[in-house]
């Protein structure tokens, strides 16, 4: 099959990023000695700079962390919402849904103080070498990508009128940055460096800089600024300007953590994902539904399994679920849901009921069901005017010559999120938005919980051994796109040939996103995939839209052979920025 470049093999290490200069910097911490975990870390700072409008500090980040000779563990980097984030408090300003932007959206920030943890407990290597590349990146500019520009252009009056401090770092001589130009940022710069010397000051000791770095992120200048600018009311998506309910008492609160994974083992393959608080298990109750003699062609049976592990998520999944992931992925539920499968498409959200418990959907569904499509594209951001985003995420996997593996989904805190906080260079998140203004759903809006995330990196392991890290961008479409590039895998396709074959997605299920639409029926399709495919699902019944022949997926991947100790990686050529490396 033809391929756009090869998949990279050696021994000595192998990195897979959504942007080439992360790839490059967790390598050149792979060369100086190193471990995977210290280069993911590198890798993710850098991802902040030079992918401002895909995720960043303040955003929020799960990992599937797999030491050499141990399993796999869950590394939350996931916020939760702050301790006045009622529904109560949300719907007495008038709100029904709560705003895609704004400090009303944004959970407490995760994702610094869980690549912390990871540095610490995992890693080699000190918080001042990691930070190196990124600090370099922002002090001293990067190339910007041209999609970075094409964002701001969307969101230009925004930032000229409301946001004027994404202004002063995004249009600078008032045009966004061209493709190319030097993009600096120098308060972000600023502000490592001033995390730097604080945490030095604490002692000599690797572990102990970096907790007190964690320390200054929660309690110290970082936290003051963060506090301040969450508490200025801010223009969002609902026409209004609004301030956060999240104080320094929330942030001094939040601490990443490890938890098991959620798993599911089919035909030799074993694949581990972050809880029910992601949307991973649905890439496992889709394994799941799949007959035992399936066809890899038959794409009818997939979208339509995919709906129905969708619907599931709208009805069970959240940080308060009481169903079980026993329940979801047995055998017996499986068969159930399995002959709802017909030869027609299925416009309907069809939720099931494990155990016996009747599902219960938001009753804002009602009003979605008509609303727009999700929008076409390879995972990169979709902007309204206003600044609604969805999709906007990176990823990042790493092997190292020891063993060691990390698969990671870094996201939020985009460019188009927030304003800029001026004295530190990033702004906050927006992952609220995927809660309800609903009391009792798995995913309401409670203090103290996380919302459910769409981000799901995943790890795949055979005979107990971890052997391959993904994952993708592209918010609801991450557990189509990767489980489509994990089937081909396990189908005998080689890494590159598996992110390069023509891809899709459903959108026949809420999105994650303001304002929650769904396209019922909807299939999204690389036009590469052949008329014959095409036409096929329009016989029975899907509502198809035919995209770019290369705009679905954003994969990442790295592999090793646990026999022989060869290391492999791909990534995907969509947009022109994912690249791996390794020797």
């Amino acid at each position: 099959m033809f391929t756009t470049r090869p998949t990279l093999q050696g021994t000595f290490g192998m990195v897979s990023s959504t942007h080439w200069l992360a790839s490059s910097s967790a390598m050149a911490v792979l060369e100086d000695g190193g471990n995977a975990f210290d280069a993911a870390v590198a890798a993710a700072f850098v991802l902040h700079v030079v992918e401002p409008h895909l995720n960043g500090p303040a955003g929020e980040v799960p990992m599937i962390v797999a030491p050499a000779g141990a399993e796999p563990t869950v590394l939350c980097g996931q916020g939760v919402a702050p301790a006045g984030a009622t529904v109560a408090h949300y719907t007495s300003l008038g709100l029904d849904l709560v705003p895609g932007t704004g400090p009303l959206a944004a959970a407490v920030p995760g994702a610094f103080d869980a690549w912390l943890l990871l540095l610490r407990d995992h890693g080699t290597k000190s918080l001042r070498e990691v930070l190196t590349y990124a600090i370099g990146y922002a002090e001293g500019g990067h190339p910007a990508v041209a999609r970075v520009g094409s964002t701001v252009d969307t969101v230009r009056e925004l930032f000229e009128t409301e946001w004027t401090s994404s202004a002063a770092v995004y249009l600078r001589d008032g045009e966004p940055p061209a493709a190319g130009r030097l993009l600096r940022n120098p308060a972000l710069a600023w502000t490592w460096q001033r995390l730097l010397t604080e945490a030095e000051a604490a002692g000599a000791n690797r572990e102990t800089q970096i907790d007190a770095a964690r320390a200054v992120w929660r309690a110290g200048f970082i936290a003051e600024a963060i506090a301040t600018q969450a508490a200025k009311p801010t223009m969002d998506t609902s026409g209004e300007r609004h301030e956060s309910t999240m104080t320094g008492d929330d942030l001094a609160g939040f601490s990443a953590h490890y938890e098991p994974p959620a798993t599911f083992t089919r035909n030799g393959w074993t694949v581990a994902k972050p809880g029910l608080w992601s949307q991973g298990p649905t890439f496992l109750q889709q394994l799941a539904l799949l007959p035992t003699d399936d066809d890899p062609d038959d794409h009818h049976t997939l979208i339509e399994g995919t709906k129905l592990a969708m619907a599931d998520r709208e009805a069970w999944y959240g940080d308060s679920t009481d169903v079980t992931l026993e329940s979801l992925l047995s055998p017996s539920y499986n068969d159930s849901r399995r002959g709802l499968v017909g030869e027609r498409a299925s416009a309907e959200l069809r939720p099931g009921s494990p155990d016996g418990r009747e599902p219960r959907l938001p009753a804002h569904l009602d009003l979605a069901g008509a609303a727009a499509p999700t929008p076409v594209g390879a995972g990169e951001p979709t902007v309204a005017p206003d600044g609604g985003t969805r999709g906007d995420t990176c990823h990042v996997d790493v092997v190292d010559r020891w063993g060691n593996m990390i698969a990671a989904t870094p996201s939020g805190g985009w460019l188009q999120s927030n304003p800029v906080i001026p004295e530190l260079g990033f702004p906050l998140g927006t992952r609220l938005q995927m809660t309800w203004l609903e009391d009792g759903l798995p995913n309401s809006l409670v203090p103290g919980r996380r919302p459910r995330t769409t981000l799901s990196p995943s790890m795949a392991m055979r005979d107990g051994q971890p052997v391959m890290a993904f994952g993708t961008p592209g918010g609801d479409q991450q557990d189509q796109w990767s489980l489509h590039f994990f089937l081909a895998v396990t189908r005998g396709r080689d890494l590159q040939a598996a992110i390069d074959a023509p891809n899709w997605h459903t959108s026949s299920f809420p999105s994650s996103f303001y304002p929650r639409a769904m396209v019922p029926g909807g299939v999204t399709v690389e036009s590469r995939i052949g008329d014959d495919v095409i036409d096929g699902l329009r016989e029975r019944g899907h509502d198809v839209t035919v995209g770019d022949p290369w705009s679905e997926g954003r994969l990442c991947a790295v592999t090793r052979d646990p026999e022989t100790g060869v290391l492999s990686a791909a990534a995907n050529p969509r947009g022109m920025q994912g690249y791996a490396v390794g020797r």
